[in-house]
């Protein structure tokens, strides 16, 4: 028989959420949730970050999940609009494997099925983009499901669980939760001859590459991948989206490869005989799926937390179902053991150290481009050189920002936060505000394209009432500039829709009360951007690049157009 003290629903989510560490939430208030929000208040041990839109609410706390190491948990307060809202912020989530928490209101149990006001079927739209979609039906279930859930998103390949919650359930009497927070299983290292077949991969290379990806970011590996790389001289390539891995400038640190890449990392991993892939799925956002990315002949070994990623995209000699951080630790107390160095690919090595000088002088040139307006490369130059080494970068979706992950410079990990898989537009500068409030201490810079700031252009307001500090920094091209590039190049210039209008985004920003930058010229957006970091508020820049340079990634879609 269950004699804890009873107390109400409301306030047994928050003690959930306390015991389980979480120290901020997001939301939009709603009237489904009144009582958890009056525990928060109550409380006043967890912070509560409001936004204007729900979908901006679920992007925050997916940034804060990947900055913080999670979960991010975010309210739906509104059972109906307000929960339906968040379905494109959990998409993504979904697609970046981040584990997002949603508490999400529901109507009142005595009128589920009756088509009442706001009824929609949640649990239903939400299963086929989470890990678990569920329905909580019975008060004394609140909170043992919420605990469940929180395990949930952070066990194993992470990402979004959402829980939702009839708003009778915070009124009702439940008993006190039980306390303390839940075990989250761990996986483990590699076995023995897993890690004495991976050394004996790279023993008998003659041009290997590290490929590192998000799986690695999670598992807290970038140390150990470093010492890893240092150890034999082996080049490392990051998966698109992770060119944090490493730092920016070390010698053996490729950058970006694939289509969203640069060219010097690309060959390594389409050339190379012997392809060491730790925590990355070699997926379409980083291969196209295509040999044009990776060598059709080489010996792939890859190690994922997830067993069916591995070999799903390419066919591998060996797969390894294991943490991506052990499995570099293991390697690097092997590779001590069995003395292997790179003595075997010093021709390799060579040819890529090469091949990246000429790229970091190619990029110094681009830093010089004096074109008005800006030329994009300029433009990316320009926020790279002001941009302290303690910075987290958020970037969106859009021709603005194609190569921004790439061209950029990130020097800690995590520090780079972007839409990955699911590309959307309009994720950049809510990300940052949740970057931000996982980690206050360090300087948040968001890139995006015009069009994509003006979908959550309203949460300047946000980051002023909260005081988010959180440079944004707009590139207008005056376009859908991706759309634009392929109207242009295989529909014959026949431009509809593509063109589009914004207002002087560091006038909003004055206007929200937060500080406003203009930039056009060569040099003016690189001082705007030390004048802001310098002043530490929230801020808008908003830089005029060239409408005129515009980049089709993929030239297979079209091709029939012309």
């Amino acid at each position: 028989m269950n004699d804890r003290p009873t107390i109400k629903g409301g306030e047994a989510v928050y003690r959930v959420l306390r015991d389980q560490g979480v120290t901020t939430v997001f939301g939009l208030l709603g009237g489904s949730m009144l009582e958890l929000y009056d525990a928060l208040h109550g409380g006043n041990e967890i912070t509560y970050i409001g936004a204007r839109d729900e979908r901006a609410a679920g992007h925050m706390a997916d940034a804060y999940a990947r900055i913080s190491g999670g979960p991010g948990v975010v309210l739906g307060a509104q059972a109906g609009p307000g929960v339906v809202n968040l379905t494109t912020a959990v998409a993504e989530a979904h697609l970046a494997y981040s584990p997002l928490v949603v508490i999400a209101g529901a109507i009142q149990r005595a009128d589920l099925g009756k088509d009442t006001f706001q009824e929609v079927d949640q649990v239903g739209l939400f299963a086929p983009i989470s890990k678990r979609s569920i329905m909580v039906n019975e008060p004394e279930r609140l909170a043992p499901m919420l605990r469940d859930a929180m395990r949930l998103a952070m066990s194993g390949r992470r990402g979004p669980v959402v829980l939702h919650v009839p708003r009778d359930l915070f009124a009702a009497d439940v008993a006190e939760p039980e306390p303390g927070p839940v075990t989250i299983a761990k996986a483990g290292p590699p076995a023995p001859d897993e890690v004495a077949a991976m050394v004996a991969l790279l023993a008998n290379a003659k041009a290997p590459v590290i490929v590192a990806g998000g799986g690695l970011k999670w598992a807290g590996g970038a140390d150990a991948l470093r010492q890893l790389a240092e150890k034999l001289d082996i080049p490392v390539v990051a998966s698109t989206g992770h060119a944090d891995i490493m730092p920016h400038g070390h010698p053996l640190f490729a950058g970006q490869g694939g289509p969203r890449g640069n060219a010097v990392a690309s060959r390594l991993t389409r050339e190379a005989d012997v392809i060491l892939v730790l925590g990355a799925r070699l997926a379409f956002n980083s291969t196209f799926l295509s040999h044009d990315y990776i060598s059709a002949s080489a010996a792939i070994a890859q190690v994922d937390i997830e067993g069916s990623a591995i070999g799903r995209y390419f066919p591998v000699s060996l797969g390894i179902q294991a943490d991506a951080k052990e499995t570099a630790i293991a390697l690097n107390q092997a590779v001590v053991r069995e003395g292997l160095t790179g003595a075997g690919w010093t021709d390799w090595l060579a040819g890529f150290q090469e091949e990246r000088a000429a790229l970091n002088a190619e990029r110094e040139a681009e830093a010089r481009l004096d074109s008005v307006p800006l030329h994009p490369h300029r433009a990316l130059a320009e926020i790279r050189d002001a941009l302290p080494e303690d910075a987290i970068v958020t970037l969106d979706t859009g021709n603005a920002c194609l190569n921004a992950a790439d061209r950029l410079a990130h020097h800690q990990t995590p520090g780079l936060v972007t839409p990955l898989d699911f590309g959307l537009v309009g994720f950049g500068y809510a990300a940052a505000l949740g970057a931000k409030a996982a980690a206050p201490e360090r300087p948040v810079v968001a890139v995006m394209g015009d069009g994509g700031f003006g979908f959550t252009m309203a949460e300047i307001t946000s980051a002023v009432h909260h005081n988010l500090g959180v440079v944004a920094v707009v590139l207008d091209n005056g376009a859908w500039g991706a759309e634009k590039a392929y109207q242009s190049e295989f529909f014959g210039g026949r431009l509809l829709g593509a063109d589009i209008a914004s207002p002087p985004y560091d006038e909003v920003a004055r206007l929200c009360g937060a500080n406003g930058w203009s930039a056009e010229t060569p040099g003016e957006l690189g001082a705007a951007l030390e004048a802001a970091l310098a002043d530490g508020g929230p801020a808008v820049i908003h830089a005029k690049i060239d409408p005129e340079v515009l980049q089709t990634l993929r030239k297979d879609l079209f091709a029939t157009q012309k």
